[in-house]
């Protein structure tokens, strides 16, 4: 017999899990299932949420049903169908909205826009890379390491894995010089051209390493640094 959210431990209900954990910790089942909001009297809303993600296999394929199909799920009306299109619309929504607002990098004076007003000032050397889809949008800024600038605390693997994760086609680097100075130094090169070669391997381009300094910034690709 089938178990119904009512039935089931408090802690355990979806409402109760995304009160106390947060919405990422619930399954897209579980996400359905609250946007459903109720069962009927023989289905709960799990069992609902179970016969959608089978019927349509992902929320994508979902989101491009009908109202009429979906109102084929035996307990699904125009209320519970109304509901899950317009969830699942907010979301492709958030997704253009966040695709079209991302900054594209077409120039080293892009990534010194960017860096400059939260680097120049910084106390410590600060290294961070910009992940890049293939048209060149930022994909997520990340931090990688935080300290004196040298090939133990940028490692390779620390940087690609991130690169990896979020699927970058190419990523730019950059760090600042607290003393204001841009130049890049012998380690600074030897550094970039390391990790431009571990790029070349997993198939993402290291673009160019942007230097901030005081106002200032060095591109190493401009300068000739970078083959």
């Amino acid at each position: 017999m089938e178990t119904t959210i009512a039935r089931m431990p408090k802690a355990e209900r979806p409402r109760e899990r995304l009160l106390t954990h947060g919405p990422q910790a619930l399954s897209s089942r579980e996400l359905l299932a609250l946007v459903l909001n109720t069962g009927t009297a023989k289905r709960s809303s799990l069992a609902l949420a179970d016969e959608l993600l089978v019927r349509w296999r992902d929320l994508r394929q979902l989101a491009d049903a009908s109202v009429e199909e979906i109102m084929q799920v035996k307990g699904v009306g125009p209320a519970k169908a109304a509901r899950l299109l317009a969830a699942l619309e907010l979301g492709r929504r958030l997704v253009i909205n966040s695709v079209e607002e991302r900054p594209r990098i077409r120039s080293a004076a892009d990534v010194a826009a960017l860096s400059l007003p939260r680097m120049r000032d910084l106390p410590r050397e600060e290294f961070v890379a910009f992940l890049l889809d293939t048209r060149h949008r930022v994909i997520e800024t990340k931090t990688i390491s935080i300290g004196h600038l040298n090939a133990s605390l940028v490692h390779p693997r620390e940087l690609f894995r991130e690169g990896v994760r979020r699927s970058a086609a190419a990523m730019i680097l950059a760090h600042n010089h607290p003393s204001g100075d841009p130049e890049p130094s012998a380690d600074d090169v030897r550094l970039t051209r390391r990790l431009q070669e571990a790029g070349k391997l997993l198939g993402i381009t290291v673009l160019d390493h942007v230097i901030i300094g005081d106002n200032r910034y060095v591109s190493m690709r401009e300068r000739g640094f970078m083959s």
